[in-house]
């Protein structure tokens, strides 16, 4: 339901620049791991690149091809050689191991089922070399917002962003929270003053809460080596924006 989403990749940069402090972070980790670097949902390349740019040798994973078209140009531009590959995380053979697989920037939670997210585990367990670890971040779930998804189309005046062509563009959300399934459902509205929707599409993501992560690591094969509330390793709190997981194989 939300490959429409991300069928506009230089609109989706331009939707959600910068980003520094997880590229960093991510950087950091790769250095630290050292060897091959395994990414699922690479988008745009926004992380790998520069983790390939430090001369690791790296492997990015997407199931949308619009994503990956872009980073390979982005890669081309900058010189730098990344192995692009069309693929689904839920399910993947790539005949090696890594030393680092990470999942940024809430691409997890585009698997909605537990089933799905177990098998995205069990696939990235078969792919770590000794020693390798899986790092990935996904917000923490807020129950006051959730409670606030009536369905409202609402201005989230803090998205907008300048398009070379067509100027300042808004942005217009409606969400709503399935409780049962855990899944927030939304609708994505793109205008500027002269062209009222010149995009409209839907997203779908799961919230995962913190206690649920180790029993769905465990089932995949995976332990919690450490987790963290922010990039700069603070404690994962309640209140914490963001869920951040370093895991190895169990």
């Amino acid at each position: 339901m939300s490959e429409q989403f991300y069928s506009d990749a230089r609109l989706y940069d331009r939707l959600f620049p910068g980003g520094e402090q997880s590229v960093d972070f991510y950087r950091t980790e790769a250095g630290r791991q050292g060897g091959c670097v395994l990414e699922l949902g690479s988008g745009t390349g926004k992380k790998l690149i520069p983790i390939a740019s430090d001369g690791h040798p790296c492997v990015g994973l997407e199931l949308s091809p619009d994503m990956l078209a872009e980073a390979q140009r982005k890669a081309d531009e900058r010189g730098v050689k990344v192995q692009w590959v069309l693929g689904d995380m839920r399910e993947f053979d790539l005949g090696r191991t890594f030393d680092l697989v990470f999942i940024a920037a809430n691409s997890l939670l585009h698997l909605q089922k537990a089933e799905d997210l177990v098998a995205c585990f069990r696939s990235v367990r078969k792919h770590l070399a000794p020693g390798a670890r899986l790092i990935f971040d996904v917000f923490n779930p807020s129950v006051r917002m959730l409670a606030q998804a009536d369905g409202v189309r609402r201005r989230r005046d803090a998205l907008s962003f300048v398009d070379p062509d067509r100027g300042v563009v808004h942005v217009d959300v409606a969400e709503t929270y399935d409780a049962a399934a855990q899944v927030t459902r939304g609708r994505w509205y793109f205008s500027t003053d002269s062209e009222a929707d010149f995009s409209v599409a839907p997203l779908e993501m799961r919230n995962i809460f913190p206690q649920e992560l180790p029993l769905l690591l465990t089932l995949g094969g995976l332990r919690i080596v450490e987790r963290f509330g922010d990039w700069s390793r603070a404690p994962l709190t309640a209140d914490a924006a963001l869920q951040l997981y370093v895991c190895a194989p169990d």
